[in-house]
């Protein structure tokens, strides 16, 4: 079983930035991929990006040169770096990590973008 804590998130005025990280405990030797999904009031869960344990990423492209994803895999811990952030991307901000028989989600944490 595979733990997740996030942090970070909060409230930021549209051009400013934001940072949110997610640390995985538990059985993280069976980690592949990394991520953060987003949802939206109204809206569908949908993938902001994800990395895999190689350390490739894929992002939407709503959020491609704006956001940034990472990976620490000594600390299990994956973060999301977002700047020039617009009122479209507030949303509570999920973290998902996937290995070969598990898929976990953190608790969420939200993040607003004022106008």
């Amino acid at each position: 079983q595979v733990r997740l804590v996030e942090s970070g998130g909060g409230l930021v005025q549209a051009g400013g930035s934001l940072s949110v990280s997610c640390a995985a405990s538990g059985s993280t030797f069976s980690i592949n991929a990394m991520g953060w999904y987003r949802q939206a009031p109204g809206k569908q869960r949908e993938l902001v990006a994800i990395i895999s344990s190689g350390g490739s990423t894929n992002y939407a492209d709503s959020v491609k040169g704006r956001f940034t994803l990472s990976r620490d895999n000594a600390k299990n811990t994956v973060y999301l770096q977002m700047n020039s952030l617009k009122p479209e991307d507030t949303a509570v901000y999920y973290c998902r990590v996937t290995g070969p028989f598990f898929a976990s989600w953190g608790q969420g944490t939200q993040v607003t973008v004022s106008s």
